[in-house]
């Protein structure tokens, strides 16, 4: 049987791939492309990590899995909770090749932390395998456990990169310790799966993204993409083996930052309360500031250990304050609305929501800059999303146009102002490519889902498609494998807690919960 191995690269599109394609400074991914079946791909709503890398490797929208972006918004109780890998309810297509019999390699797969137990290595990644706020993890990513001393031995392996990208214009060290931690994550999948002779392999190149959030097609990315191009050369000369190439979505370089929370209280939907990071901010002391500082210091991991978390959590973010601290700031009472980051906006259930959710689609679909509206839609939750957690999910969800980030600071002031500090934001469209010995050459196919993935991948094994995957098998495999349907896994173990402060720690650090 032919073996698999999948690379996922976060935030890739053919849009800022196609111009290094067409000068000839990827020939390894250009020849792979034309020899295989390649297309641009359409990711779910919001477009961002999470959720979107269990969208792919569960074969499903959000709404059958119940996580909608980094942080789940409860306005009945008044809570928001950071969100983590075992807060995803579903089996994923790893499971399904398990319970056929075939081994499986997971690594660097973000929403996997903590790791659980497969049938072959496990080793977490992404921003949620996360101890401190500016130290890499140290421990407890691996699964079987010892494989952690083996990888750190072998290949001086680490999750995250040191020191951390944090800035657009740090171009020194930290996006050499970047390319370092790509370079050795392929490296370390690549030797698994030779040594263990595993049926399957799955890596995620994470740090790709934040490269891209910084500076989109600048020397820092394109150095990281001639890497991956070398890469995908020896992955490519592999013996029977499947070689699929796929992105959790796509990025554009940003035009504009839009404030959601910030537009909502203007145009009457929320209210607020004064807190102690208006007076932090009200004199120039912000997270990032401090930040800077204690880099050029060199005394970051000094800070991070000393200063109590509590106090640390009150320094505020230079556009307003995120997740909990949302609440804290907000008069939630007299709210009828707050926002997420990057498209989820949830209705406070005390009104009338009908009406109100109305009128704010209105509201939005009206919202401009020089370039045209901000959104290409504006949906209502459960006419994205389908499934048992529909109702936890967001009652409205902006698809925010290429070149807009929604940023949920609350507290910053401004309504919409250019890029700040992301030189690209997230867009849904991302890129697959799969070549080898199961995939026939079809050249470019129109866009498919990226919910299409799994299921298509499964049928290349020879594998059974579970009931409950929304995508479908994409008509591309050389020959037909005769799968039919069977009834989804419940996965009944689910991981223990790494703790929210953690991972919301990690999320700010690399901006994705500013």
């Amino acid at each position: 049987m032919t073996r698999t191995f999948v690379v996922g690269l976060d935030g890739a599109s053919w849009r800022l791939l196609e111009p290094w394609i067409d000068a000839g400074e990827m020939p390894n991914l250009e020849a792979l492309r034309n020899e295989g079946t390649w297309a641009g791909t359409r990711s779910c709503l919001p477009p961002v990590t999470f959720p979107n890398w269990k969208c792919y490797s569960a074969g499903k929208n959000p709404g059958k899995f119940g996580v909608f972006w980094f942080e789940r918004v409860d306005l009945e109780a008044g809570q928001i909770d950071v969100m983590e890998g075992g807060d995803f309810e579903t089996a994923e297509l790893w499971d399904y090749l398990n319970d056929a019999g075939q081994s499986t390699g997971v690594l660097n797969m973000p929403t996997m932390y903590p790791p659980r137990n497969l049938d072959g290595p496990v080793v977490c990644g992404g921003p949620d395998a996360a101890e401190g706020e500016y130290r890499s993890i140290d421990s407890g990513y691996t699964s079987p456990a010892h494989l952690e001393a083996e990888l750190e031995s072998r290949f001086d392996y680490r999750v995250h990169p040191d020191p951390l990208l944090s800035s657009n214009e740090e171009r020194g060290a930290e996006v050499e310790a970047i390319l370092e931690v790509l370079d050795t994550h392929f490296e370390a999948a690549l030797s698994l799966f030779e040594e263990r002779d595993l049926d399957f392999m799955h890596l995620t190149l994470f740090y790709l993204n934040v490269l891209h959030h910084f500076f989109w097609d600048e020397e820092p990315s394109k150095r990281a993409w001639l890497l991956v191009d070398e890469w995908v050369g020896k992955l490519a000369a592999l013996e029977d083996t499947n070689v699929v190439l796929m992105s959790d979505h796509g990025s554009a370089p940003t035009q504009t930052e839009f404030y959601v929370n910030e537009w909502l209280v203007e145009n009457g939907y929320q209210t607020r309360t004064r807190t102690v990071e208006d007076v932090l901010q009200s004199v120039g002391f912000d997270r990032e500031t401090v930040l800077s500082v204690a880099k050029r210091a060199g005394v970051v991991d000094t800070l991070a250990a000393l200063v109590p978390e509590r106090v640390q959590q009150l320094v505020p973010q230079a556009d307003g304050v995120k997740r909990q601290r949302k609440l804290e700031a907000i008069d939630l009472p007299q709210t009828k609305a707050v926002a997420s980051g990057q498209g989820p906006i949830y209705l406070n259930s005390d009104f009338d929501t009908d009406p109100v959710r109305e009128q704010l689609i209105a509201d939005l679909e009206t919202v401009e800059d020089e370039h045209g509206p901000l959104f290409t839609a504006v949906h209502q939750g459960e006419d994205l999303y389908s499934g048992s957690f529909v109702e936890d999910g967001p009652e409205i969800v902006v698809n925010q146009r290429p070149g807009v980030h929604v940023n949920d600071g609350i507290g910053g002031g401004e309504i919409q102002s250019g890029p700040d500090r992301w030189a690209a934001e997230n867009t849904p469209h991302g890129m697959f490519v799969a070549n080898g010995p199961d995939f026939e050459s079809h050249g470019e196919l129109d866009r498919i889902s990226i919910l299409d993935i799994a299921p298509t991948i499964l049928a290349a094994h020879g594998t059974d498609i579970p009931s409950d995957m929304d995508g479908d098998v994409l008509d591309v495999l050389r020959e037909d494998h005769d799968v039919t349907s069977r009834e989804p896994i419940t996965l009944a173990d689910r991981s223990g807690s790494t703790g929210q402060d953690t991972v919301e720690k990690r999320l700010q650090q690399l901006g994705y919960m500013e």
